[in-house]
């Protein structure tokens, strides 16, 4: 369906600004008259009906474009109204309950490509366990399996976990290695073996980061990004036959937030310049990360 320009004009000598015409098309998506599929009329329509310039008008577009209302954005030919976003839930969930159906849905591509910035991969090695049970109840089938994963490098001071009082010889930082290292030989051990029986490419890579990420993220096949913060608590942990009091944070209890490329366009943006983060730091500053 085409629509035509209404017969309303702008009275008065005060022009419209681009926000305010923005808001006159939301509010006609929002009620009805436009949907999706819908074009809008020409900018040179636009612009005479509400009695501006048509740059008045594009920022207006740009800015509909932006909130993922429109499509088609061009000089070549009036935009359309875009479909409606993915049904997604409204909150973000916790790690642990989020990533396993997320990883799931990414396993059912014939070629898959996860890519981690995480602290240890707990969390992830846990999160797998959903997609590579239907891989070996023959429910998923893909051909390839990419995994990178940046996590910090051994030697590097972090920023947590730490101890709450200095000392030279640090036990916590012994006890994070240690995890960090049997949680990966785990999660590569798990994706080869399914690789193996099912006769799946699997390539698995680990880089080391100079620093202590104080985030989590899981890029999805290029076309979805999980994003979390980690929250530094103070707390004890008994380890070496003794209480350690320690600041640190609990990956696994970290809301993700979810970003889908197909969403619109702030979601598609926030997942590419989260991809382009990611590859810049796995071909610049990182380094072989070999688990002892």
């Amino acid at each position: 369906m085409v629509v035509t320009q209404e017969n309303v004009s702008v009275n008065g000598s005060r022009r419209l600004s681009s926000q305010e015409i923005a808001e006159a098309l939301r509010e006609r998506i929002r009620g009805g008259d436009l949907k999706a599929g819908d074009r809008l009329p020409t900018q040179a329509e636009l612009a005479e009906e509400f009695g501006v310039e048509r740059g008045t008008v594009r920022q207006a577009l740009r800015a509909l474009q932006e909130d993922g209302l429109l499509t088609n954005v061009s000089k070549g030919s009036p935009p359309r109204i875009a479909e409606p976003e993915p049904a997604r839930g409204d909150l973000p969930q916790q790690a642990m309950q989020a990533l396993g159906p997320r990883l799931a849905e990414a396993f059912s591509a014939p070629h898959v490509r996860v890519d981690v910035v995480s602290h240890t991969s707990e969390t992830l090695g846990l999160a797998l366990s959903e997609p590579l049970r239907l891989i070996h109840d023959g429910r998923l089938h893909p051909e390839t399996i990419e995994f990178r994963i940046m996590l910090p490098a051994r030697d590097i001071a972090l920023a947590f976990p730490v101890l709450v009082e200095d000392e030279q010889d640090d036990p916590v930082h012994r006890r994070w290695l240690k995890m960090r290292n049997a949680q990966a030989h785990v999660l590569q051990h798990n994706l080869r073996s399914a690789g193996v029986t099912h006769s799946i490419d699997v390539r698995i890579a680990f880089r080391a980061l100079p620093f202590t990420p104080p985030m989590k993220l899981y890029l999805l096949n290029g076309e979805e990004a999980l994003y979390g913060y980690y929250t530094v608590t103070r707390r004890e942990e008994e380890y070496e036959s003794r209480t350690l009091e320690m600041y640190d944070a609990l990956g696994s209890e970290s809301l993700l937030f979810q970003f889908l490329k197909r969403a619109g366009h702030r979601d598609a943006v926030f997942v590419e310049e989260s991809q382009k983060w990611f590859d810049a730091l796995w071909e610049t500053i990182t380094t072989d990360m070999t688990l002892s």
